[in-house]
């Protein structure tokens, strides 16, 4: 081996080593990093309208930026998680000793499943659900004492990763362009396929956060009006919850209205449970199957099964923050494949499209 191979392979040893510990060492932020490297992706027009405005003054113009994001975005959703947060509390609190009266009152529960039109078959089992019932009330408490302190660290925790998301978005504002022109000078690709790596990337997140909060708003919206209408408590709350989880493709917002039809029907409330069951069985849940595919899918040209995988695979390996990232690594797989297809086209079996 030559002197200046043996430099070169170990010079790359050492950057990777050196790469590999620098990574590791800020592994905590890594997730902050690419959520603050795309929020401020999305938000560069209004960057470089404060940027004109100043006349170049990059400092000044992220300021501005990060000031104007918080005004208009930030603060009115913290102000909304207040609300949802003071019925959550509200709904917790009423919800423990209306079981607790139940259990103190067995005959209560046997004169409410005399009521029901399956009461022959549940009967058999309503001394075992009395049992559970007791017992989730009872680890309730305790549940809640033993993780008041876990909850204030992730309280602290979770406000100091919003500074240091908002710190970097302030850099990535003002030394964003040429950080990433000097990642991709490093990449050892051809330009064409860096830069059609990069379109994807911009495309797929775009396109997911507009597609995903839009549909997720008008969910949560209409199912919170229907709740509202049913007389479910604490409409405001599960609207809110359905907004969340509606990132899930197909099911998210099942997991919210399905359950509350189950809960009037088991009540008594036969006409509320069918109208919301026909209200959001039809109107709800079209939504987001007619919307997605259009507002997701056209855009990033990823198949609805894709987008599907991406998205609860996502956020089964990076928490909530998995709805962008997973279809964004979708694209990003699909897109390296097909560099790989037109790169060694003449090895593949040229029967094949």
């Amino acid at each position: 081996m030559k002197k200046t191979e043996l430099n070169n392979l170990v010079l790359l040893l050492v950057v990777l080593l050196v790469s590999g510990i620098f990574l590791a060492m800020i592994a905590d932020f890594l997730l902050v990093i690419l959520m603050a490297a795309i929020f401020s992706g999305l938000a560069m027009p209004l960057f470089r309208f404060y940027e004109r405005l100043t006349k170049g003054r990059k400092s000044l113009s992220s300021a501005l930026s990060l000031t104007t994001l918080s005004l208009i975005v930030i603060f009115p959703m913290l102000a909304i998680l207040g609300i949802v947060a003071a019925q959550a509390i509200r709904i917790s609190r009423s919800a423990g000793p209306w079981i607790e009266q139940r259990l103190e009152e067995p005959t209560a529960f046997h004169d409410f499943f005399r009521s029901l039109p399956f009461y022959d078959t549940l009967n058999a089992y309503s001394d075992l659900i009395l049992q559970r019932a007791g017992e989730m009330v009872s680890k309730t408490g305790s549940f809640l004492f033993e993780n008041i302190s876990s909850f204030t660290l992730s309280t602290v925790q979770t406000f100091f990763m919003f500074f240091v998301f908002l710190y970097t978005m302030f850099f990535f504002f003002r030394d964003g362009q040429g950080m990433l022109m000097k990642m991709l000078y490093y990449l050892p690709m051809p330009e064409k396929d860096t830069s059609r790596m990069l379109e994807k990337f911009t495309s797929v997140t775009g396109a997911t956060i507009r597609g995903t909060f839009l549909i997720g708003i008008i969910q949560g919206t209409l199912a919170g009006v229907a709740f509202q209408l049913a007389g479910i408590d604490g409409a405001a709350f599960w609207g809110a919850l359905m907004t969340v989880l509606s990132i899930i493709p197909v099911i998210g917002s099942g997991l919210v209205w399905v359950p509350a039809v189950i809960f009037l029907y088991v009540t008594g409330s036969f006409v509320a449970a069918t109208s919301l069951l026909a209200f959001c069985g039809l109107m709800v849940s079209s939504i987001d199957n007619i919307l997605r595919p259009i507002l997701v899918g056209r855009d990033t040209r990823l198949h609805e099964l894709l987008i599907f995988f991406g998205t609860i695979g996502g956020i089964g390996l990076f928490g909530i923050v998995g709805f962008i990232v997973g279809p964004i690594i979708a694209s990003l797989f699909i897109t390296v494949w097909e560099i790989y297809g037109e790169t060694f086209k003449e090895y593949l079996n040229e029967n094949m499209p």
